[in-house]
């Protein structure tokens, strides 16, 4: 069940071992596959072979101002005299250019709160509340040391909203204990400021505002599996995360001089950030909770933040965009986490966005673009891998005529040594790399993990679409995925023009299910890394055309052919 009480948090756990990320199972995949194209011809003897959406970016307001202008809703509430409640629940909404929100003066908290230029997967305005939870709506209050003789989640409040209808304020008293809540917005801003106060017979009493049950896009594959509280530690300099295993055994707490603190999934955040230089407290909590597309539980991370008796915040929700994010605050940037491979998956990103934003505006088309050209950057690379395979195969002849030679050699003979022995000096005489042929895929692996994590946190590629793919960022919604059946036929026909290194019928046979491989692999993964994929086959048929037409690489299998001996009279 969600845990929903306000008890103490407990001591933080031991961290939990950490899983293998998906950046290093792919980059193990391509070695492993790597491997198996390397030691091939090993286990197989050859035989002579026969000569054959534009993004847009809402302003944003800077945090750094010290109090924000107080309006009608946020002017200081008189001290309560006696009972201050409403008679009745009733709903309140604020609608901004970004945001649609949706009040309830129960517990004063969010019911619903809506991103109008970011769309769930059924075309509608993307719900950041999980609806379906059972734990109190997001900024209801928690008490981490000691609750109020009220529950202030379940209390009518008195709500007065600014002339605006930007702003809102919430007042409840019972006589003894007085709470306020009080939410600022901006016409054209992710940025809000929120302000709370809580007493009990006139003592100020500590309290952190909450959001709980689940929070972002819940109809990602997964949803609690993508979200996690986060902080940013001025100490440490660096961000913290936490997921709902680590509340697990009950809520976990962070003190601190923290630059802001709050929920993150995938795509979006909720974050709140001081305007004091105080240090705040940060509590994650596990509920357990099904989403209105689930109704099995699942446990999802859930925070509380708070300063003390007082708290003050600007506040940000809305999505992981980081020229947004920067505008906000320089350490906000961090929310999009690029991972292990961010010297090169982040300046792919900004070199795909500036390619949308200035040439094709379409991703689909961004990413092709982007392809092409690393493809002919890398292209000298590649003709040096494709003279070395076009000598390897010119030398079968001659290493098979050596393993005919050895053909009755058992592996434990010394003499075996002696056949490796001479075919390595044949490819040492002609410059020939036996793993030459390995190169373009070793290319490809740093980009592709890059590629990989592009797609998997940038929210622009989120709902970004190409032709018939509607979400670059998911795979494609059609019943049979047309992207991994072009990218395996690319696939087969490459490994057709290539030059082998040998004609064994079993060796080829078992190079024939690497493309079936590859595509089982790529077959549910995000539509824009099958494109890239697809287009650096292409290129790569494309660039492989050419050096076999050319007259260089007949005069490479020239040059590794023996000498005829002249006869002479």
């Amino acid at each position: 069940m969600a845990d929903t009480s306000n008890d103490a948090p407990g001591t933080k756990p031991p961290k939990p071992t950490k899983e293998i990320s998906m950046e290093l199972r792919l980059l193990l995949a391509f070695i492993l596959m790597g491997v198996v194209l390397f030691l091939t011809p090993y286990f197989y003897k050859s035989s002579i072979p026969p000569q054959q959406a534009r993004k847009t970016t809402p302003p944003a307001q800077s945090t750094k101002t010290a109090e924000p202008p107080k309006s009608e809703a946020q002017a200081a509430v008189p001290p309560a005299a006696g009972r201050v409640t409403a008679e009745a629940e009733q709903s309140y909404t604020v609608e901004t250019d970004v945001y649609r929100i949706t009040f309830t003066n129960r517990g004063a908290v969010v019911r619903s709160w809506l991103l109008k230029k970011h769309l769930s997967h059924a075309g509608k305005p993307l719900e950041l509340v999980n609806t379906a939870a059972k734990t109190p709506g997001p900024f209801a209050f928690h008490f981490p040391d000691r609750k109020p003789g009220a529950d202030l989640n379940q209390a009518l409040y008195r709500a007065e909203q600014s002339a605006d209808g930007l702003g809102i304020a919430f007042e409840y008293a019972d006589g003894n204990v007085v709470a306020r809540k009080s939410f600022k917005f901006h016409k054209n801003s992710y940025l809000s400021q929120i302000q709370s106060q809580v007493s009990d017979n006139g003592k100020p009493i500590v309290q952190q505002l909450a959001w709980r049950g689940g929070f972002g896009d819940l109809a990602v594959p997964n949803p609690a599996a993508a979200e996690q509280t986060v902080h940013f530690d001025l100490g440490s300099g660096k961000l913290i995360k936490n997921t709902a295993k680590s509340a697990k055994d009950g809520p976990v707490t962070a003190s601190g001089q923290f630059s802001f603190a709050g929920l993150e999934d995938t795509y979006f955040a909720a974050v709140f950030l001081p305007e004091t230089s105080s240090g705040i407290q940060i509590t994650t909590f596990s509920d357990s909770a099904p989403t209105v597309l689930d109704q099995k539980e699942q446990p999802f991370a859930g925070a509380a933040v708070g300063e003390g008796g007082t708290n003050r915040f600007a506040l940000f929700v809305g999505p992981k965009d980081l020229d947004l994010l920067r505008s906000v605050h320089p350490r906000l940037e961090q929310l999009v986490d690029f991972g292990w491979f961010a010297f090169l998956a982040k300046p792919l990103f900004l070199i795909v966005n500036w390619a949308n934003d200035h040439i094709v505006h379409n991703y689909g088309w961004a990413i092709i673009l982007v392809t092409i050209a690393l493809n002919f950057a890398l292209f000298p690379l590649k003709i040096s891998s494709m003279k070395s395979m076009k000598k390897m195969q010119a030398l079968q002849p001659q290493i098979a005529a050596i393993n005919e030679k050895y053909r009755n050699v058992s592996l434990r003979d010394p003499r075996k040594q002696q056949q490796n022995q001479e075919v390595m000096e044949l490819y040492k005489k002609h410059g020939v790399n036996p793993a030459g042929g390995c190169v373009p895929m070793l290319l490809q692996i740093p980009f592709f993990i890059a590629f990989y994590k592009v797609f998997t946190v940038s929210v622009e590629m989120r709902g970004a679409n190409w032709l018939w793919v509607t979400d670059l960022s998911q795979p494609e919604s059609l019943p049979i995925h047309l992207l991994p059946i072009l990218m395996i036929a690319s696939q087969f026909i490459m490994q057709k023009m290539t030059p082998t290194s040998g004609a064994d019928p079993s060796q080829q046979r078992m190079m024939m299910l690497m493309p079936l491989v590859f595509g089982f692999m790529f077959y549910n993964l995000s539509s824009g890394l099958v494109l890239y994929y697809l287009t650096s086959n292409l290129v790569g048929i494309a660039q492989q055309w050419f050096f076999n037409k050319t007259a260089v690489a007949a005069q490479v299998a020239q040059s590794v052919q023996p000498k005829k001996k002249s006869n002479r009279k």
